[in-house]
């Protein structure tokens, strides 16, 4: 009996603790990482190999909050020592052991519910930059979030680094370091700190990402628990966009807008290209839409041409 009494506050504990499952369906191995929050108690396991097509759970207790993330393009010797291309933590091992990747990363945060909060909050942020497509996807119907868009494709040339399995997208504010892309100093708060034409570009691609630093209302998603989580990276499909059950944001944009027109070229000439479109409105112009428009402002022409000529015949 006493034996049981022991062992109750552990079995609670079990019952209370959420299950991350991690899918790999991208073409080359990653090697995911966690960073608990100060504060937090780190996971059983704060990085692992994760092979193409392969799955791996990790369990969390119930007040855990940290973030997660991917890196590629990974050189691990025998002794489990190495160095990865982007997202690397930094340990020179396998393990993050504490450490949290170098920008640029793509990165799930999560704050589980626990003694003080009834639900789970999560996002997935781009504020550090992109290096990987990854969905989240929670159990119990609540809504999924990330970005399935591969905008390595379309990063402009001035926010690129990389090649390959090391190819990235920094953010404009660790391209730049300047307060209004970094939002510090005077441009601290939502007031005066505004989406730039890179974040932008990383929400017209991602609407359900985080895009730069005050971008919460539509990027923080809330579950009341108990929920199970799965992290997948380089996912075959988009991001539901309807929310359901207790699953809220803010104001959550209820359009299919993660996938992009116009092809997914290679190189920086679609990035180019698309940011140029941004930078002057929601997309440039099709020859259809000019051609309409000229021709209205045709006839709107000879109209006052008309009432004009009537007006001098009556004088």
């Amino acid at each position: 009996m006493a034996l049981l009494l022991l062992l109750l506050p552990l079995l609670a504990l079990q019952a209370e603790s959420t299950t991350f499952t991690f899918t790999n369906k991208c073409k080359t191995t990653v090697w995911p990482g966690a960073l608990s929050n100060s504060g937090t108690a780190p996971l059983g396991t704060t990085g692992f190999e994760l092979p193409t097509g392969a799955t791996r759970a990790v369990q969390a207790p119930a007040g855990w909050s940290g973030r997660f993330f991917a890196r590629t393009g990974c050189t691990f010797d025998s002794s489990g020592h190495g160095t990865c291309a982007t997202a690397d933590c930094g340990s020179g091992q396998v393990e993050c052991n504490g450490a949290g990747a170098a920008p640029p990363a793509t990165l799930a945060e999560f704050t589980l519910a626990g003694p003080s909060s009834s639900q789970d909050f999560y996002d997935v942020s781009l504020v550090d930059g992109y290096n990987i497509a990854m969905l989240v996807e929670a159990s119990g119907g609540c809504a999924a979030t990330g970005c399935a868009v591969d905008l390595n494709r379309r990063c402009p040339a001035e926010l690129r680094v990389g090649d390959g399995d090391g190819q990235a997208c920094r953010s404009a504010c660790e391209a730049f370091g300047t307060p209004e892309y970094c939002c510090k100093g005077a441009y601290a708060n939502p007031g005066t700190c505004r989406p730039s034409v890179y974040s932008q570009m990383f929400k017209s691609a991602c609407p359900r990402s985080y895009s730069y630093a005050f971008d919460d209302p539509t990027s923080t998603f809330t579950c009341t628990g108990p929920a199970d989580y799965s992290i997948t990276f380089c996912p075959d499909s988009t991001p539901s966009q309807k929310a359901t059950r207790d699953s809220t944001t803010t104001s959550a944009p209820k359009a299919k807008g993660v996938v992009l027109e116009g092809g997914g070229g290679e190189g920086g000439s679609e990035g180019e290209s698309w940011l140029a479109s941004l930078a002057v409105g929601s997309g440039a112009p099709s020859r259809t839409r000019v051609s309409i428009l000229h021709q209205a402002s045709l006839t709107l022409f000879s109209t006052t041409v008309a009432i004009f000529l009537l007006f001098l015949g009556f004088c």
